[in-house]
């Protein structure tokens, strides 16, 4: 019993003093793979490309990112009056279509234009915004509502990145029915 106990404390000890060893020089290591990452760099810097800075290759000229739709109307005043009239819908429209353009004006355009679209929207009346106008007093088209969504206008910022062609194109709709609406 004796041995045992001398042999335990000799193993305590043994641990202790492996295990409190200086922290700054590497151990062994079981997989090094899992250790050490293999150093890719995003972005081509890897030498597949001629740019010394790695940055990233150009796409080929002409190319559409996928899920996107080539929209040619600068984003200037003869490009607003292109499409105020030339610019159409390409969707039917259709009870889904609406749905969805009045789901998205309540979560997007409502806040500044109003559930109604009479520019009485809860920033309007927080005094956050003023001058947000009242739809049936714009001489607007299918085309110039899109135009303004993809570009802005006035204080208006762009709403392109947070919708889909799509659904772009369902707010259109939506805010025709309204622009109806307030003219009746």
């Amino acid at each position: 019993m004796k041995n045992f106990t001398k042999i335990i404390f000799a193993l305590i000890a043994l641990v202790t003093i492996v295990s409190c060893g200086d922290k700054r020089t590497r151990s062994v290591q079981y997989m090094p793979d899992m250790y050490v990452a293999v150093p890719y760099e995003p972005n081509g810097a890897n030498g597949l490309n001629d740019n010394p800075n790695g940055s990233n290759l150009k796409p080929v000229e002409g190319t559409i990112a996928r899920g996107q739709v080539p929209y040619d109307y600068p984003n200037t005043t003869e490009g607003y009056n292109a499409a105020l009239k030339e610019l159409k819908s390409p969707l039917e429209d259709t009870e889904a279509n609406m749905t969805n353009g009045k789901k998205m004006f309540g979560i997007y355009c409502a806040t500044c234009h109003g559930v109604k679209g009479d520019g009485n929207g809860v920033l309007v009346q927080r005094d956050k915004f003023s001058g947000v106008p009242n739809y049936k007093d714009r001489a607007i088209t299918e085309g110039s509502i899109y135009h303004v969504i993809m570009y802005g206008r006035g204080i208006m910022g762009s709403h392109a990145s947070q919708l889909t062609v799509k659904e772009r194109w369902q707010v259109v709709h939506y805010v025709e029915k309204l622009r109806n609406d307030l003219l009746k």
